[in-house]
Order: structure tokens, then sequence, then C-alpha cells
């Protein structure tokens, strides 16, 4: 057996938690292959890195929901119709969306993918990624300006910076009266706080942070060089399952053509209840083929339609266990240890940019315990539900590298609607 693997020991890293939730429930953590920082917080609810029942990546949604509408007077204090939420991409487009579900706001994420013949409203940086630029693309339906609050929804809040990068931007055509900067984990230092603070009043808006959690990591001065340690010490990345591979079924004519698939160019609080609808939908005319354990795939931005389908299909069908995860950008150390966060890694090309790898981590959840001794590599489903906004041939590199882990991989291209 594999020794269990502790990130926090390898690195040296103290974390100290408050707020209404503990590190450990909402994260676990793993080493980045990358020389300059050191290590991940993966999070446990996102449906990113980790497969998770759909449910509870909603719930983790509409939870920081509560917390920004407390900040803000509450949930029928009249500010909902004039306020827009806007998440990040890639890893908190399907989390911004679940907060302005349930805030009834309408819904703008950013994109690295923005469509032809749509201006480009505003471009900003993200200073700590390894993509930098992100988009804002809003179409006719949804407008920066607005008079009631801007809120913005990330993932983790590490610095600020980024947040406030994209608050200076907007401010200065599209002024809003607060703005609310909402994130699972606040990461930041006191010290990032009160440069957060000071640069806030320095561009004269009110800017209020809301957050499940807030936690304090102390780092080591030598941290990188124990990460080159760790990196060498840690096992490698768990094969795949040693088991004949699944059929593909690919349906590519069934997504309604003028149903938009996402908030790429913004969604309408009432454009978001049809896009649970249109989700509701399918999961009704997919559940039929679907039994035992079901993976539903999202793929990079587009995350909030695949979970919304995944909790279609659990409420629809009780006998499926259903969990959600998304394909990303993002490289990570992969290491097949108990307690390591990231234990496989499958790369393929992008199906909606061929010529750059797309990863999609784990596949199964990296804390399941086979009750028969079985090897934690040899875990799998019973069908893999892949949906994408592109088309079958560029979506296959994909589904053949699902093929090991189930029986079925269904193919539900949805590149026919708006994004």
């Amino acid at each position: 057996m594999t020794e269990p693997a502790d990130v926090r020991a390898l690195l040296g890293l103290e974390i100290r938690t408050g707020g209404a939730v503990g590190f450990d429930e909402l994260a676990g953590l793993a080493l980045r292959d990358n020389r300059r920082r050191a290590h991940l917080i993966v999070s446990r609810v996102l449906g990113k890195h980790i497969p998770v029942h759909p449910a509870l990546v909603l719930d983790a949604g509409h939870r920081l929901a509560d917390l920004v509408a407390a900040e803000l007077g509450g949930l029928d204090d009249g500010w909902a119709a004039g306020a827009l939420a806007v998440g990040y991409c890639e890893t908190a487009t399907g989390l911004g969306h679940a907060v302005a579900q349930r805030l009834g706001t309408a819904y703008l994420h950013s994109t690295r993918a923005p469509v032809a013949d749509l201006p480009i409203a505003v471009s900003f940086e993200e200073e700590h990624s390894h993509a930098v630029a992100h988009h804002l693309q809003p179409g006719p339906d949804v407008s920066l300006a607005g008079d009631g609050p801007l809120v913005l929804v990330d993932d983790e809040l590490t610095t600020g910076r980024t947040a406030l990068n994209t608050i200076e931007a907007l401010h200065a055509h599209h002024p809003r009266p607060t703005y609310v900067v909402a994130a699972l984990i606040d990461a930041r230092t006191p010290a990032q706080q009160d440069a957060f603070a000071k640069r806030a009043a320095e561009m004269g808006v009110d800017v209020r942070v809301a957050s499940l959690a807030a936690i304090a990591v102390d780092v080591p001065d030598d941290v990188l060089d124990r990460a080159v340690r760790a990196r060498k010490q840690l096992a490698g990345p768990a094969p795949l399952p040693a088991r004949p591979p699944a059929t593909v079924r690919v349906y590519d004519d069934r997504w309604p053509a003028h149903q938009p698939t996402g908030a790429r160019n913004g969604l309408t609080a009432q454009g978001t209840a049809r896009l649970d609808e249109a989700a509701a939908e399918t999961a009704r005319w997919l559940g039929w083929e679907l039994a035992g354990r079901v993976l539903v795939v999202g793929t990079e931005e587009l995350m909030f339609l695949p979970t919304l389908i995944g909790a279609h299909l659990a409420e629809q069908h009780p006998d499926l266990d259903v969990v959600t995860q998304s394909t990303t950008r993002s490289p990570v150390h992969a290491a097949d240890q108990p307690g390591y966060a990231v234990r496989r890694t499958l790369e393929f090309p992008a199906p909606t940019e061929p010529g750059r790898p797309a990863r999609l981590h784990n596949v199964v959840d990296p804390t399941a315990t086979p009750a028969d001794g079985t090897a934690w590599s040899q875990l799998h489903h019973d069908h893999v539900v892949v949906v994408v906004d592109a088309s079958a041939d560029d979506s296959a590199p994909l589904a053949e590298a699902l093929r090991p882990f189930a029986d079925v991989v269904h193919v539900v291209t949805v590149a026919g609607g708006p994004r």
C-alpha cells in the first residue's frame, strides 16, 4: 500500500481556518508543475478537478450567494433586478452561475475564447494564472451598466489583485454603487487585506468581500525547493483501469438550436431559468440510457450546464449515483497516493481548440477507498456523459481518453446554440 501523501508536511505549510466552513471540507492540496509556485488548493465542491455530486456543487454556490445577499441587505431587498454577477473563467464559471441563480440576477462570465462578430467590452489580466487574458463580451441581453451592485465570483481569493483590476476597468466606464467579491476561500494574508482595502479606497469604490472560509497559509522561505524535492518523493500518476474500453455513443442533434448553453455572452435571470429547463429535458431523454455510477463531464468554461444536467439526472433517477467534473487547461502534478488531491491526469487536444492540450484530473474521487482491496487506479464508472460545446469530431479525443473508465461514453454536443 502506498503511504499517504501529506502536502502540508512535505512543503512545511501551516493552514489556519476561519469563517463558517473548515478548509478540509472545501479543499485538498496538490503540487503544481511550476517552478515559481509550489502548491495548488484543489476544491472539493467546484466539480472541476475532483468529481462530486452535482447537488454539492450547486449548494456551495447557493451558500456563497446567501453570504453575498447578507452583505447587500438580504435576498428580498429589491436590489437584484439591477445587479449583475460576473464569474471568472475557467474555474468559477459554474460557481458564479450558481450564485447568480440563487440571487436572481443576470450573469456573465469572463472568457478566454471570445466569439466572433461581437465586441469585447473589457479585457483584463489574471496576474497569477498560467493563462492570463480574460475578456468580458456581453451580448444584447446583459449590460455591464446598471444601478445595482456588481458581484464578482471566484473559487479562491489569493491576493485580490485580479478582482480589483476588474473593478477598476469596469468602474471607469460602467460605475456601480457597490461591488462584492465572493469566493469559496479567502486566502489573503493580513498585509494583502490591508493592501486590498487601501487600493479600493484610492479608487473611491465600495468593495465588500464574502467567503465561505477564510484561511491563513504560512509558507516557509524555501517552499519552492521543498516542492522540487516533494515531486521527486511522491509516487507516479495512477495508471488507467485494466478493462475493456467503453463503446461511444454520440448525440449531436438533441440540443435546441437557439438555446444558449451558458453565459459567455450573458444570461438574464429568465435566461438561466430557461437553461435549467433545457438541462432538465436533456436529463429526461438521456437518463433512460444510463445505469449505476455516472460521471457527467463538462468542458473547460462549460461547467454550469453539465452540472444542471447531472443534478436533474440525480433527481429524476434516484437509482443513479451521479457525479460531475470538468476538463481544464490547468496542469497539476499527479501522484497516486492516498491523501493527495490529484492522483491521475488525462491529456488530449482541447475540443474547442484542438491545437492546444486540455486535461481531466482524477476521473474518480481521489478519496474513494475500494471495499474489496482493489487498487484506486482500477476504479471506474458505469457510464460517462460528456457535455461539450464542440463538434463530435473535435470531441473524439476526449471520448477516446475516457473509454477505459466506463462501459459506455455518451457524447452530448451542444455546439448549435449560442454560448
